[in-house]
Order: C-alpha cells, then sequence, then structure tokens
C-alpha cells in the first residue's frame, strides 16, 4: 500500500531520515516482520486519521484492496480507540477537534551539538494536531500489552525523539502518543512535557542524530 501524499517526496530532513541514517550507523537485529508491522500501522493510521482514503465496504485504501484479516483486525483497533474516547475526555476532545495528517515544515532550523550551532531545513507531518492548543500527537499500534510493556517501547523504537522532534519544529510545549495494542487491544498512553524527562531523552537523542545528518551531507 503506498500513501500518494507528495510530502513523503520532500527533501527536508524527518524524523523518518533520523531513524534510517541510525540504522545505517548502528545495525541491530530486527524481530519479526518488519515490513508487515509497517503495512498494518499504515492501516490503522488511514482507517482512523484519514478515512477519506478508505473505502470501508469493499475493504480499499487508495482503491488498494486490503487483507481482509488485516483490515478488520484495523477496524476493531479503531472501535477500542472510541470505546476509550467515551472514558477519556482528552482523547475525545483530540479525535472531536483534531486535524488530521497537518504536515509542518521550518526552514533553516538550529541546532547545537557540544556547543557547535548548524542548521537544517526540517519537516514532520502530525497524526492529530489541535491548533488551538498548540500541541498535537502520535498514534501507534504496538505489540505491547501492558503499559509498561508500551513505555519501554517509547525507548526501544525512539519514540521519545519523534516527539521532541515534532515538538521543535511546532515550537510545543505538550504532547502523547495513544498507542494500540495488537494483541488484546488495549490503550495505552504517553503525555509529554518540555523540560521533563521523556522530552529531554528524546532532544538529546535527536540533537546527536541531526549533527551526524548535518555532517554526512556536507
Amino acid at each position: 500500500m503506498n500513501n500518494p501524499d507528495a510530502y513523503y517526496q520532500r527533501s527536508e530532513v524527518s524524523n523518518s531520515d533520523l531513524t534510517a541514517l541510525k540504522e545505517l550507523l548502528h545495525p541491530r537485529p530486527m524481530f519479526g516482520d518488519r515490513e508487515a508491522a509497517f503495512r498494518f500501522g499504515s492501516i490503522v493510521d488511514a482507517i482512523i486519521t484519514e478515512p477519506s482514503r478508505v473505502d470501508f465496504l469493499r475493504m480499499t485504501i487508495d482503491g488498494e484492496p486490503v487483507d481482509e484479516d488485516e483490515f478488520l483486525h484495523a477496524r476493531e483497533m479503531q472501535r477500542a480507540l472510541r470505546a476509550e474516547a467515551r472514558r477519556d475526555p482528552f482523547l475525545a476532545k483530540v479525535l472531536e477537534l483534531a486535524d488530521t495528517q497537518r504536515f509542518m515544515v521550518n526552514k533553516a532550523q538550529e541546532f547545537e551539538n557540544g556547543g557547535f550551532h548548524f542548521t537544517l531545513d526540517t519537516r514532520c507531518k502530525w497524526d492529530w494536531w489541535i491548533p488551538a492548543w498548540n500541541a498535537g500527537g502520535d498514534l501507534k499500534t504496538t505489540a505491547a500489552s501492558t503499559q509498561a510493556e508500551f513505555e519501554e517501547c517509547v525507548d526501544f523504537f525512539d519514540w521519545d525523539r519523534s516527539r521532541a522532534w515534532y515538538m521543535d519544529i511546532a515550537k510545543s510545549n505538550k504532547d502523547f502518543i495513544y498507542a494500540i495494542s495488537k494483541k488484546n487491544c488495549n490503550i495505552f498512553k504517553l503525555y509529554i512535557n518540555r523540560g521533563e524527562e521523556i522530552y529531554n531523552r528524546g532532544r538529546e537523542k535527536y540533537e546527536d542524530l541531526a549533527f551526524k545528518y548535518w555532517a554526512f551531507t556536507l
């Protein structure tokens, strides 16, 4: 399934570019079918945040057929998120108010690494962005089955780096992640504030990779 959005053809540096550089510099064993996990996550993202791309009767996205089992699983996860919103007023407001799949570009964003200053053109694309709050957040699918396992994933998969990257492009002070378990449809939550541990850890990660990216592209 190919997302036709031209955003992915843009030249500014994204968090995904930093991930690709990290994997080049520090390869590590991959567990499970990464391509399948990415495809399924894309299906869930489309159903929840870009339903205009989805034909729910024919089970297609952008006109392309989706595996029935995957589509029905994604729909089950969508229903779990909606059920959670009935218990979680914050999530309910996110689903009501947020712009979905909104992208931002920051030309000549300033970075600092060990006292050395440099700039990069950067970009990001939000699953949810709420202009009135000047804040947004991310939707994740996860193999975690508990909140503790989910929080381990935040560090292992560098989701903290992603959130700090997005926050600094948008100059936002707050951020959040809602994750849906692929195993049991449980909903996990993380709220992030500028200056706190998760933000600081994520920023440290991206500043290191941004410097290496800048150096490699000289």
